[in-house]
């Protein structure tokens, strides 16, 4: 959990150093990761130029990333369990396995309870419990425990809105796929591709983010913006596992929040700056008044981050030579 910031480090490339004008340009590019240079250079009072550099950098140094996310409910995705996996031996080989299987949506070495959490996707519970005994089966599993959210309640990289009425045809799918490619590509480039007028092609995009279905938004490295303390807790709660979820995700420093059943009733994510801040926002959790046990775990080294969703197999898909 904890997943509004990438957690992966910068590979092989110096860090730029961040300043106040950075900051607020990934806060506007988490915000809405296809905003143009002109749109962000009003809100940071810059020029176009200017801003264009400054973005560009970013992406450059791998600060930043801006996909395109595919709502579950539009990918046919609709089942979420949260898995503490118990190990026998060394993690390495264990969690390997189980970031290759393409229902694994995050996977993260940990201290804690269990030395690995894994977030996994799913068509329906059946299709749920078919990728979790498949991760039971992997080799150095001991065992795994289950939450299964019911509730999005609070995601600052996914979009907790229910898609509004919004179909996918074939040529929509192919608008989604270069999207989670790179969330910037022009209308015109997405116009080339799928084979349409650059309004066209603009007016279907739209539609996609206005009705929910694609969040376009900003992957950001988590040191860059000042994070080093990255952490998920389970709570089980008295009373109403979704009011208290809901008072939960008002509370600074929340960035994840998921209600449900099974071995919790609240999962949430949670980041800071220093240990310092990283207390005060467990005891704000714990002074909520709803939280009868909490267990925490930090993220240690997050192996798999990936939203991306296999268009080829959903429904409605059809290649460009077939969908013309």
């Amino acid at each position: 959990m904890g997943r509004a910031v990438l957690s992966g480090r910068l590979e092989e490339r110096e860090k730029p150093v961040l300043d106040a004008v950075d900051a607020a340009l990934i806060r506007e590019l988490q915000r809405d990761g296809r905003a143009t240079f002109q749109a962000l250079a009003d809100r940071v009072g810059l020029s176009r130029t200017a801003v264009r550099a400054r973005v560009q950098q970013l992406l450059d140094a791998r600060v930043v990333g801006v996909v395109g996310i595919v709502h579950a409910e539009v990918a046919g995705l609709s089942a979420l369990g949260h898995v503490s996996v118990q190990l026998d031996g060394p993690a390495r080989v264990a969690v390997a396995a189980i970031a290759k299987r393409d229902a694994a949506t995050f996977v993260s070495l940990t201290a804690g309870r269990a030395p690995v959490v894994v977030e996994l996707r799913a068509r329906d519970d059946v299709a749920l419990a078919h990728e979790l005994n498949a991760v039971r089966d992997l080799p150095g599993v001991s065992g795994a425990e289950v939450f299964r959210c019911v509730e999005v309640i609070k995601d600052l990289t996914l979009d907790a809105r229910t898609p509004q009425g919004v179909a996918l045809d074939p040529i929509d799918w192919r608008l989604v796929q270069q999207l989670q490619q790179n969330g910037r590509t022009s209308y015109a480039q997405l116009a080339r591709t799928v084979g349409l007028s650059q309004a066209a092609a603009r007016a279907r995009v739209v539609r996609l983010l206005d009705g929910g279905a694609v969040r376009v938004t900003a992957l950001v490295d988590s040191t860059s913006l000042g994070v080093s303390e990255n952490i998920g807790f389970g709570l089980r709660v008295r009373g109403d596992a979704d009011a208290a979820g809901r008072r939960i995700a008002e509370l600074s420093g929340i960035q994840t929040v998921l209600a449900g059943f099974g071995r919790f009733d609240v999962v949430c994510g949670a980041t800071a700056a220093d240990r310092a801040g990283l207390v005060e926002t467990l005891e704000a959790v714990r002074s909520s008044g709803y939280v009868r046990h909490m267990e925490a775990w930090q993220h240690l080294s997050v192996v798999k981050e990936s939203y991306e969703v296999d268009v080829t197999n959903v429904p409605g898909y059809l290649p460009a030579a077939v969908a013309g």
